[in-house]
């Protein structure tokens, strides 16, 4: 299933975009992806959301924040109290508009690192996502001025987050690192995407990186908070997420074409990273 381009509108007098949402029969599942990024809070609802590579479940108060054009959707199971509608507050703001404001300001410097992480999704921890919840649901009903300081308030605020997490996996998370390791990262990552079929010996990475191996582990480590066997890992089963929803190729013929010659290693591989088997993922979007 290829996800649908959704076109985000922004009202006149406005830099981004919001939309209050409340349905009292469900959440449907729509997949479909955008330009912006995307910051949104679920309440009374619970289901599971399909990020990128992932599949989870949400619950009341879920908070995540979206780079662009991630695909993703969410799939409502039930209403936590019955008597009101399900609850989305969702916020759209563009590239350039966080690029402007993280590079004029300097009170949003640390929004940047966030922003750059968002190209996977990230999920705010419970703590962060609760303090964050308030300020959010009384943005509707604020001046467009007042709205824009709250989005800014809400914004500082994750970027505060330690606990956040990614969401989907390293597939697409090749944005630049803005730091002295920035060309030594970006040419091993380009190699590990070029040659993640193969196996993929560490010299040949530290090489690379024109480090020692003992250096190369540490540089690796500290921009992916991954072990290498780790990323390559991720980095296959979320292509094979990717084949599995748009094309109708047998398991066999995904797991092969994403480095794996042993089947029962793949899908053991598969479930320990997703929960579920290669099929019951792909079922899960066929329904």
């Amino acid at each position: 299933m290829r996800p649908l381009f959704e076109k985000v509108t922004v009202p006149e007098g406005a830099s981004w975009a919001m939309l209050n949402r409340k349905l009292d029969d469900d959440i449907p599942f729509q997949w479909h992806y955008h330009p912006e990024f995307e910051l949104t809070l679920t309440l009374n609802s619970r289901g599971q959301r399909y990020i990128g590579d992932s599949i989870a479940s949400y619950d009341d108060g879920d908070l995540v924040l979206l780079g662009p054009n991630l695909p993703h959707t969410w799939f409502s199971a039930e209403k936590i109290d019955a008597r009101r509608p399900h609850h989305a507050l969702v916020m759209w703001f563009t590239e350039a508009w966080g690029e402007s404001v993280t590079s004029t300001l300097n009170e949003m410097q640390a929004l940047a690192p966030l922003l750059a992480r968002a190209s996977r999704g990230v999920v705010f921890s419970s703590e962060v996502a609760s303090a964050a919840r308030p300020i959010i649901e009384a943005i509707p009903e604020r001046t467009p001025a007042g709205r824009l300081s709250r989005l800014m308030e809400v914004l500082a605020l994750l970027a505060t987050d330690t606990a956040a997490r990614p969401i989907a996996g390293p597939g697409a998370d090749r944005r630049k690192v803005g730091s002295p390791d920035q060309g030594r990262i970006e040419r091993v990552l380009d190699h590990i995407h070029a040659h993640y079929r193969d196996r993929i010996a560490i010299d040949a990475l530290a090489d690379v990186a024109a480090l020692s191996p003992s250096g190369f582990h540490r540089l690796f480590r500290r921009h992916t908070r991954l072990t290498v066997s780790d990323y390559v890992a991720e980095l296959r089963i979320g292509q094979a997420c990717q084949l599995l929803v748009n094309t109708a190729q047998p398991v066999a013929h995904i797991a092969d074409a994403v480095g794996y010659q042993n089947l029962a290693n793949f899908n053991r591989r598969f479930r320990a990273l997703k929960g579920l088997t290669p099929r019951e993922f792909r079922r899960s979007f066929a329904r």
